[in-house]
Protein backbone atom coordinates (compact mmCIF):
# COMPACT_ATOMS: atom_id res chain seq x y z
CA UNK A 1 0.00 0.00 0.00
CA UNK A 2 2.81 2.39 0.93
CA UNK A 3 4.58 1.59 -2.35
CA UNK A 4 1.40 2.37 -4.31
CA UNK A 5 1.07 5.78 -2.60
CA UNK A 6 4.72 6.50 -3.31
CA UNK A 7 4.26 5.70 -7.01
CA UNK A 8 1.25 7.99 -7.19
CA UNK A 9 3.24 10.87 -5.68
CA UNK A 10 6.16 10.24 -8.05
CA UNK A 11 3.79 10.24 -11.04
CA UNK A 12 2.13 13.50 -9.93
CA UNK A 13 5.56 15.06 -9.43
CA UNK A 14 6.58 14.20 -12.97
CA UNK A 15 3.38 15.75 -14.28
CA UNK A 16 4.05 18.90 -12.31
CA UNK A 17 7.61 19.13 -13.64
CA UNK A 18 6.44 18.68 -17.21
CA UNK A 19 3.92 21.52 -16.68
CA UNK A 20 6.68 23.83 -15.47
CA UNK A 21 8.65 23.72 -18.70
CA UNK A 22 10.54 26.98 -19.24
CA UNK A 23 8.90 29.59 -21.48
CA UNK A 24 11.39 30.72 -24.15
CA UNK A 25 11.40 34.29 -25.44
CA UNK A 26 13.40 36.06 -28.12
CA UNK A 27 14.11 39.76 -28.51
CA UNK A 28 14.98 41.48 -31.77
CA UNK A 29 14.73 44.79 -33.64
CA UNK A 30 11.63 44.87 -35.81
CA UNK A 31 9.24 47.04 -37.78
CA UNK A 32 6.68 47.68 -35.07
CA UNK A 33 3.28 48.89 -36.31
CA UNK A 34 1.90 52.32 -35.48
CA UNK A 35 -1.88 51.99 -35.46
CA UNK A 36 -4.81 54.30 -36.07
CA UNK A 37 -7.93 53.00 -34.39
CA UNK A 38 -11.00 52.34 -36.49
CA UNK A 39 -12.91 55.01 -34.56
CA UNK A 40 -10.23 57.60 -35.37
CA UNK A 41 -10.07 56.46 -38.99
CA UNK A 42 -13.80 56.92 -39.38
CA UNK A 43 -13.78 60.46 -38.04
CA UNK A 44 -10.65 61.70 -39.84
CA UNK A 45 -11.97 63.07 -43.15
CA UNK A 46 -11.70 66.87 -43.09
CA UNK A 47 -10.84 69.96 -45.14
CA UNK A 48 -7.46 71.55 -44.42
CA UNK A 49 -5.40 74.43 -45.77
CA UNK A 50 -3.41 73.71 -48.95
CA UNK A 51 -0.20 71.80 -48.38
CA UNK A 52 2.86 71.11 -50.49
CA UNK A 53 3.14 68.11 -52.80
CA UNK A 54 5.40 65.49 -51.27
CA UNK A 55 4.43 62.06 -52.56
CA UNK A 56 1.86 62.51 -55.36
CA UNK A 57 -0.05 59.57 -56.77
CA UNK A 58 -3.19 59.52 -58.96
CA UNK A 59 -4.76 62.56 -60.65
CA UNK A 60 -8.38 63.31 -61.52
CA UNK A 61 -10.03 66.16 -63.43
CA UNK A 62 -13.53 67.61 -63.09
CA UNK A 63 -15.10 70.99 -63.76
CA UNK A 64 -11.86 72.99 -64.01
CA UNK A 65 -10.43 71.36 -60.90
CA UNK A 66 -7.56 68.90 -60.59
CA UNK A 67 -7.52 66.46 -57.68
CA UNK A 68 -4.07 65.06 -56.88
CA UNK A 69 -3.71 62.16 -54.48
CA UNK A 70 -1.07 62.53 -51.76
CA UNK A 71 -0.38 58.86 -51.25
CA UNK A 72 -2.07 57.42 -48.13
CA UNK A 73 -2.83 60.93 -46.81
CA UNK A 74 -5.52 62.60 -48.91
CA UNK A 75 -6.17 64.81 -51.93
CA UNK A 76 -4.85 68.20 -53.10
CA UNK A 77 -7.51 70.33 -54.78
CA UNK A 78 -6.36 72.79 -57.49
CA UNK A 79 -8.33 75.27 -59.57
CA UNK A 80 -6.96 75.16 -63.13
CA UNK A 81 -9.43 77.51 -64.80
CA UNK A 82 -6.39 79.67 -65.54
CA UNK A 83 -4.02 76.92 -66.75
CA UNK A 84 -0.96 79.15 -66.54
CA UNK A 85 -1.65 79.88 -62.88
CA UNK A 86 -3.13 76.87 -61.04
CA UNK A 87 -4.54 77.89 -57.66
CA UNK A 88 -4.17 75.54 -54.72
CA UNK A 89 -7.58 75.57 -53.03
CA UNK A 90 -7.45 73.09 -50.16
CA UNK A 91 -6.24 69.73 -48.95
CA UNK A 92 -8.76 66.99 -48.23
CA UNK A 93 -7.44 64.71 -45.49
CA UNK A 94 -8.36 61.04 -46.12
CA UNK A 95 -6.10 58.59 -44.25
CA UNK A 96 -5.07 55.64 -46.41
CA UNK A 97 -6.24 57.19 -49.67
CA UNK A 98 -4.84 56.00 -53.00
CA UNK A 99 -7.66 56.25 -55.55
CA UNK A 100 -10.67 58.46 -56.24
CA UNK A 101 -13.52 59.13 -58.65
CA UNK A 102 -16.14 61.90 -58.79
CA UNK A 103 -19.77 61.93 -59.87
CA UNK A 104 -21.64 65.24 -59.69
CA UNK A 105 -20.50 66.83 -56.40
CA UNK A 106 -19.56 63.61 -54.60
CA UNK A 107 -16.04 62.24 -54.43
CA UNK A 108 -15.52 58.54 -53.75
CA UNK A 109 -12.23 57.49 -52.22
CA UNK A 110 -10.62 54.53 -50.50
CA UNK A 111 -9.59 55.04 -46.89
CA UNK A 112 -7.64 51.93 -45.94
CA UNK A 113 -10.35 49.25 -45.59
CA UNK A 114 -13.29 51.60 -46.18
CA UNK A 115 -14.90 53.48 -49.07
CA UNK A 116 -15.94 57.04 -48.26
CA UNK A 117 -18.29 59.46 -50.06
CA UNK A 118 -17.37 63.15 -49.67
CA UNK A 119 -19.49 66.20 -50.51
CA UNK A 120 -17.59 68.66 -52.76
CA UNK A 121 -20.36 71.23 -53.21
CA UNK A 122 -18.41 73.65 -50.97
CA UNK A 123 -14.67 73.19 -51.49
CA UNK A 124 -13.95 75.19 -48.37
CA UNK A 125 -15.92 72.66 -46.34
CA UNK A 126 -15.58 69.24 -47.97
CA UNK A 127 -16.99 66.63 -45.64
CA UNK A 128 -17.92 62.97 -45.43
CA UNK A 129 -21.53 62.07 -46.23
CA UNK A 130 -21.34 58.29 -46.58
CA UNK A 131 -19.12 55.30 -45.90
CA UNK A 132 -19.01 51.58 -46.64
CA UNK A 133 -16.90 49.88 -43.98
CA UNK A 134 -14.51 46.94 -44.29
CA UNK A 135 -14.85 46.26 -48.01
CA UNK A 136 -11.19 46.52 -49.06
CA UNK A 137 -8.31 44.22 -48.07
CA UNK A 138 -6.30 45.01 -44.94
CA UNK A 139 -3.06 46.41 -46.34
CA UNK A 140 0.31 47.43 -44.93
CA UNK A 141 2.55 50.38 -45.81
CA UNK A 142 6.08 49.84 -47.06
CA UNK A 143 8.63 48.99 -44.39
CA UNK A 144 12.39 48.62 -43.86
CA UNK A 145 13.22 45.18 -45.24
CA UNK A 146 16.43 45.08 -43.17
CA UNK A 147 14.22 44.26 -40.20
CA UNK A 148 11.56 41.66 -39.54
CA UNK A 149 7.91 42.56 -39.12
CA UNK A 150 6.43 42.60 -35.66
CA UNK A 151 3.11 40.85 -35.15
CA UNK A 152 0.13 42.61 -36.77
CA UNK A 153 -3.01 42.87 -34.64
CA UNK A 154 -5.76 43.95 -37.02
CA UNK A 155 -8.26 44.47 -34.22
CA UNK A 156 -6.20 47.45 -33.03
CA UNK A 157 -6.86 49.39 -36.24
CA UNK A 158 -5.05 50.13 -39.49
CA UNK A 159 -1.26 50.42 -39.73
CA UNK A 160 -0.22 54.01 -40.45
CA UNK A 161 3.54 53.58 -40.27
CA UNK A 162 6.36 51.65 -38.65
CA UNK A 163 8.89 52.34 -35.93
CA UNK A 164 12.07 50.31 -35.54
CA UNK A 165 12.29 49.10 -31.97
CA UNK A 166 13.18 46.07 -29.91
CA UNK A 167 10.32 43.63 -29.44
CA UNK A 168 10.10 40.51 -27.30
CA UNK A 169 7.90 37.56 -28.11
CA UNK A 170 7.45 34.09 -26.76
CA UNK A 171 8.78 31.32 -29.00
CA UNK A 172 6.29 28.51 -29.48
CA UNK A 173 7.35 25.26 -27.88
CA UNK A 174 8.89 23.50 -30.84
CA UNK A 175 12.27 21.98 -31.56
CA UNK A 176 13.21 25.08 -33.60
CA UNK A 177 12.35 28.80 -33.43
CA UNK A 178 9.78 30.23 -35.88
CA UNK A 179 10.76 33.25 -37.94
CA UNK A 180 8.96 35.49 -40.41
CA UNK A 181 10.90 34.86 -43.59
CA UNK A 182 11.15 37.29 -46.47
CA UNK A 183 8.49 35.43 -48.42
CA UNK A 184 6.02 35.93 -45.58
CA UNK A 185 6.92 39.60 -45.24
CA UNK A 186 6.49 40.05 -48.97
CA UNK A 187 3.13 38.32 -48.86
CA UNK A 188 1.97 40.75 -46.19
CA UNK A 189 3.12 43.80 -48.10
CA UNK A 190 2.28 42.74 -51.66
CA UNK A 191 -1.34 43.84 -51.43
CA UNK A 192 -0.23 47.35 -50.54
CA UNK A 193 2.43 47.40 -53.23
CA UNK A 194 -0.04 46.36 -55.87
CA UNK A 195 -2.85 48.39 -54.43
CA UNK A 196 -0.67 51.53 -54.44
CA UNK A 197 0.49 51.29 -57.89
CA UNK A 198 -2.79 51.74 -59.76
CA UNK A 199 -5.71 53.69 -63.57
CA UNK A 200 -9.06 54.70 -64.97
CA UNK A 201 -10.64 56.75 -67.67
CA UNK A 202 -13.77 58.63 -66.70
CA UNK A 203 -17.11 57.06 -67.49
CA UNK A 204 -19.29 58.43 -70.26
CA UNK A 205 -21.43 61.44 -69.35
CA UNK A 206 -20.78 65.01 -68.23
CA UNK A 207 -21.60 64.21 -64.60
CA UNK A 208 -18.38 62.22 -64.29
CA UNK A 209 -14.83 63.46 -63.95
CA UNK A 210 -11.89 62.04 -65.90
CA UNK A 211 -9.05 60.03 -64.41
CA UNK A 212 -5.68 58.90 -65.66
CA UNK A 213 -4.67 55.49 -66.94
CA UNK A 214 -3.20 54.33 -63.61
CA UNK A 215 -6.33 54.36 -61.40
CA UNK A 216 -8.43 51.49 -60.07
CA UNK A 217 -11.74 53.36 -59.72
CA UNK A 218 -14.21 53.67 -62.59
CA UNK A 219 -17.70 55.17 -62.95
CA UNK A 220 -20.46 54.13 -65.31
CA UNK A 221 -24.13 55.02 -64.90
CA UNK A 222 -25.24 54.42 -61.33
CA UNK A 223 -22.26 52.25 -60.44
CA UNK A 224 -18.75 52.67 -59.15
CA UNK A 225 -16.31 49.88 -60.04
CA UNK A 226 -13.12 49.22 -58.07
CA UNK A 227 -10.39 46.64 -58.58
CA UNK A 228 -7.70 45.36 -56.28
CA UNK A 229 -5.09 42.72 -57.10
CA UNK A 230 -7.69 40.09 -58.04
CA UNK A 231 -11.20 41.27 -57.16
CA UNK A 232 -13.73 43.50 -58.91
CA UNK A 233 -16.06 45.41 -56.57
CA UNK A 234 -19.43 46.71 -57.78
CA UNK A 235 -20.86 49.57 -55.71
CA UNK A 236 -24.25 51.15 -56.40
CA UNK A 237 -24.34 54.95 -56.19
CA UNK A 238 -27.77 55.91 -57.48
CA UNK A 239 -28.11 57.62 -54.10
CA UNK A 240 -24.82 59.51 -54.30
CA UNK A 241 -24.43 60.05 -50.56
CA UNK A 242 -25.22 56.46 -49.65
CA UNK A 243 -23.03 54.07 -51.65
CA UNK A 244 -24.06 50.44 -51.28
CA UNK A 245 -21.80 47.45 -51.79
CA UNK A 246 -23.52 45.42 -54.50
CA UNK A 247 -21.12 42.53 -55.00
CA UNK A 248 -17.60 41.28 -55.65
CA UNK A 249 -16.17 38.75 -58.05
CA UNK A 250 -12.78 37.30 -58.80
CA UNK A 251 -11.65 38.96 -62.00
CA UNK A 252 -8.21 37.50 -62.51
CA UNK A 253 -4.83 38.01 -60.90
CA UNK A 254 -2.31 40.83 -60.89
CA UNK A 255 -4.91 43.46 -61.79
CA UNK A 256 -3.37 46.93 -61.82
CA UNK A 257 -5.53 49.40 -63.71
CA UNK A 258 -9.04 50.06 -65.02
CA UNK A 259 -10.29 52.06 -68.00
CA UNK A 260 -14.03 52.56 -68.63
CA UNK A 261 -15.14 53.00 -72.25
CA UNK A 262 -18.30 52.26 -74.24
CA UNK A 263 -20.03 50.46 -71.35
CA UNK A 264 -17.05 48.16 -70.91
CA UNK A 265 -14.27 47.73 -68.37
CA UNK A 266 -10.73 47.30 -69.66
CA UNK A 267 -8.54 45.90 -66.90
CA UNK A 268 -4.77 46.08 -67.20
CA UNK A 269 -3.05 43.15 -65.47
CA UNK A 270 0.50 41.87 -65.22
CA UNK A 271 -0.30 39.22 -67.83
CA UNK A 272 -2.65 41.02 -70.20
CA UNK A 273 -5.80 43.08 -70.75
CA UNK A 274 -9.19 41.79 -69.58
CA UNK A 275 -12.45 43.08 -71.09
CA UNK A 276 -15.74 43.04 -69.16
CA UNK A 277 -19.14 44.05 -70.49
CA UNK A 278 -21.37 46.36 -68.45
CA UNK A 279 -24.52 45.43 -70.34
CA UNK A 280 -25.72 44.23 -66.93
CA UNK A 281 -24.07 46.98 -64.88
CA UNK A 282 -24.71 45.25 -61.56
CA UNK A 283 -22.86 42.15 -62.80
CA UNK A 284 -19.89 42.83 -65.13
CA UNK A 285 -19.43 39.93 -67.55
CA UNK A 286 -16.06 38.71 -68.83
CA UNK A 287 -15.71 38.84 -72.63
CA UNK A 288 -12.11 38.47 -73.75
CA UNK A 289 -8.46 38.53 -72.70
CA UNK A 290 -5.39 39.80 -74.51
CA UNK A 291 -2.30 38.05 -73.14
CA UNK A 292 1.27 39.33 -73.01
CA UNK A 293 4.52 38.68 -71.17
CA UNK A 294 4.52 39.45 -67.44
CA UNK A 295 4.85 43.21 -66.92
CA UNK A 296 3.02 46.25 -65.53
CA UNK A 297 0.25 47.24 -67.87
CA UNK A 298 -2.00 50.35 -68.02
CA UNK A 299 -4.39 50.64 -70.97
CA UNK A 300 -6.44 53.34 -72.73
CA UNK A 301 -9.06 52.80 -75.44
CA UNK A 302 -10.48 54.86 -78.28
CA UNK A 303 -12.82 53.63 -81.01
CA UNK A 304 -11.66 50.14 -81.99
CA UNK A 305 -8.08 50.46 -80.71
CA UNK A 306 -6.56 49.73 -77.32
CA UNK A 307 -3.14 51.16 -76.42
CA UNK A 308 -1.24 49.17 -73.81
CA UNK A 309 2.12 50.03 -72.26
CA UNK A 310 4.26 47.25 -70.77
CA UNK A 311 7.18 47.89 -68.44
CA UNK A 312 9.59 45.99 -66.23
CA UNK A 313 11.09 46.67 -62.82
CA UNK A 314 10.01 46.01 -59.23
CA UNK A 315 6.86 43.90 -59.16
CA UNK A 316 6.47 44.24 -62.90
CA UNK A 317 8.25 41.10 -63.99
CA UNK A 318 10.45 40.45 -67.00
CA UNK A 319 12.55 42.81 -69.10
CA UNK A 320 10.02 44.18 -71.55
CA UNK A 321 9.29 47.85 -72.24
CA UNK A 322 6.99 48.55 -75.14
CA UNK A 323 3.74 49.97 -76.47
CA UNK A 324 1.22 47.51 -77.93
CA UNK A 325 -1.65 48.54 -80.20
CA UNK A 326 -4.60 46.13 -80.35
CA UNK A 327 -7.53 46.29 -82.76
CA UNK A 328 -10.87 45.11 -81.36
CA UNK A 329 -14.01 43.93 -83.12
CA UNK A 330 -17.35 45.72 -82.60
CA UNK A 331 -18.36 43.37 -79.80
CA UNK A 332 -14.81 43.15 -78.36
CA UNK A 333 -14.68 39.38 -78.84
CA UNK A 334 -11.87 39.47 -81.41
CA UNK A 335 -8.52 41.08 -80.56
CA UNK A 336 -5.70 41.49 -83.06
CA UNK A 337 -2.28 42.96 -82.35
CA UNK A 338 -1.68 45.72 -84.90
CA UNK A 339 1.84 46.75 -83.90
CA UNK A 340 4.30 46.87 -81.02
CA UNK A 341 6.87 49.60 -80.36
CA UNK A 342 9.94 49.58 -78.09
CA UNK A 343 9.91 52.03 -75.17
CA UNK A 344 12.31 52.89 -72.33
CA UNK A 345 10.12 52.27 -69.26
CA UNK A 346 6.53 53.38 -70.03
CA UNK A 347 4.01 54.13 -67.30
CA UNK A 348 0.70 55.98 -67.84
CA UNK A 349 -0.67 57.12 -71.17
CA UNK A 350 -3.55 59.19 -72.55
CA UNK A 351 -5.38 59.48 -75.86
CA UNK A 352 -7.22 62.42 -77.46
CA UNK A 353 -8.32 61.87 -81.03
CA UNK A 354 -5.21 60.98 -83.00
CA UNK A 355 -2.85 62.25 -80.29
CA UNK A 356 -1.26 59.75 -77.89
CA UNK A 357 0.72 60.83 -74.82
CA UNK A 358 3.11 58.32 -73.24
CA UNK A 359 4.95 58.72 -69.92
CA UNK A 360 8.17 56.86 -70.76
CA UNK A 361 10.32 56.73 -67.64
CA UNK A 362 13.76 58.30 -68.00
CA UNK A 363 12.86 59.24 -71.57
CA UNK A 364 10.19 61.60 -70.24
CA UNK A 365 6.92 62.54 -71.93
CA UNK A 366 6.41 61.57 -75.57
CA UNK A 367 3.65 62.76 -77.89
CA UNK A 368 2.67 60.84 -81.06
CA UNK A 369 0.28 61.19 -83.97
CA UNK A 370 -1.42 57.77 -84.09
CA UNK A 371 -3.61 58.29 -87.17
CA UNK A 372 -1.70 55.36 -88.66
CA UNK A 373 -1.36 52.83 -85.82
CA UNK A 374 1.17 50.83 -87.85
CA UNK A 375 3.74 53.66 -87.93
CA UNK A 376 3.35 55.46 -84.61
CA UNK A 377 7.01 56.01 -83.73
CA UNK A 378 7.60 57.54 -87.17
CA UNK A 379 5.22 60.35 -86.22
CA UNK A 380 6.54 61.71 -82.95
CA UNK A 381 5.19 65.24 -82.42
CA UNK A 382 7.12 66.22 -79.31
CA UNK A 383 9.35 64.91 -76.56
CA UNK A 384 10.09 66.25 -73.08
CA UNK A 385 13.03 64.13 -71.86
CA UNK A 386 14.01 65.91 -68.64
CA UNK A 387 11.08 64.75 -66.50
CA UNK A 388 9.96 61.52 -64.82
CA UNK A 389 6.31 61.32 -65.85
CA UNK A 390 3.86 58.88 -64.25
CA UNK A 391 0.39 59.58 -65.65
CA UNK A 392 -1.52 62.05 -67.83
CA UNK A 393 -5.03 63.34 -68.54
CA UNK A 394 -5.59 65.12 -71.88
CA UNK A 395 -8.71 67.34 -71.83
CA UNK A 396 -9.67 70.15 -74.20
CA UNK A 397 -6.17 70.80 -75.58
CA UNK A 398 -4.64 70.82 -72.09
CA UNK A 399 -2.54 67.99 -70.71
CA UNK A 400 -2.46 67.42 -66.96
CA UNK A 401 0.53 65.33 -65.94
CA UNK A 402 1.82 63.99 -62.65
CA UNK A 403 5.36 62.79 -62.08
CA UNK A 404 8.06 62.28 -59.50
CA UNK A 405 8.86 66.00 -59.52
CA UNK A 406 5.33 67.33 -59.33
CA UNK A 407 2.31 68.44 -61.37
CA UNK A 408 2.71 69.75 -64.94
CA UNK A 409 0.21 71.46 -67.23
CA UNK A 410 0.82 71.61 -70.99
CA UNK A 411 -0.95 73.37 -73.85
CA UNK A 412 -1.26 71.20 -76.97
CA UNK A 413 -3.75 73.34 -78.89
CA UNK A 414 -1.01 73.74 -81.51
CA UNK A 415 0.67 70.40 -82.20
CA UNK A 416 3.65 72.25 -83.64
CA UNK A 417 4.08 74.12 -80.36
CA UNK A 418 3.23 71.87 -77.42
CA UNK A 419 4.56 73.75 -74.42
CA UNK A 420 4.56 73.82 -70.62
CA UNK A 421 2.24 76.38 -69.03
CA UNK A 422 2.76 75.69 -65.33
CA UNK A 423 4.46 73.40 -62.84
CA UNK A 424 3.83 72.75 -59.14
CA UNK A 425 6.93 70.98 -57.78
CA UNK A 426 7.29 68.26 -55.19
CA UNK A 427 9.10 69.48 -52.08
CA UNK A 428 11.08 67.74 -49.36
CA UNK A 429 12.96 64.47 -49.36
CA UNK A 430 9.95 62.24 -50.04
CA UNK A 431 9.02 61.89 -53.69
Amino acid sequence: MKKRVLYIFLFMGLLALSGCEDKIYESYLANSPVYMSYDDLRSAVKTESPRELKNPGKIYFKDNYIFINEQTEGVHVLNVQDPANPEEIAFLSIPGNIDLAIKDDVLYADSYVDLVAIDLSDLSNMHEVGRVEDIFPYTLPEYDTDYRLDEIEEEKGVVLAWEIKEVRHRVEQQTYPIYYYDTYREALSSDFANYSSAGVGGGSGSTFGVGGSMARFGLNGDFLYVVDDYQLYTIKINDLENPVMFGTKTAGWGIETMFVYDDHLFLGTTTGMLIYSLELPESPTFIKQYTHITSCDPVVVQNDLAYVTLRDGGWCGQSVNRLDVIRMSDNYTELTEVATYPMVNPHGLGIDGDILFVCDGDAGLKVYDVADPESITQHKLASFPDIQATDVIPVGNYLFMIGEEGFYLYDYSSLQDIHLLSHIPVVGDEI
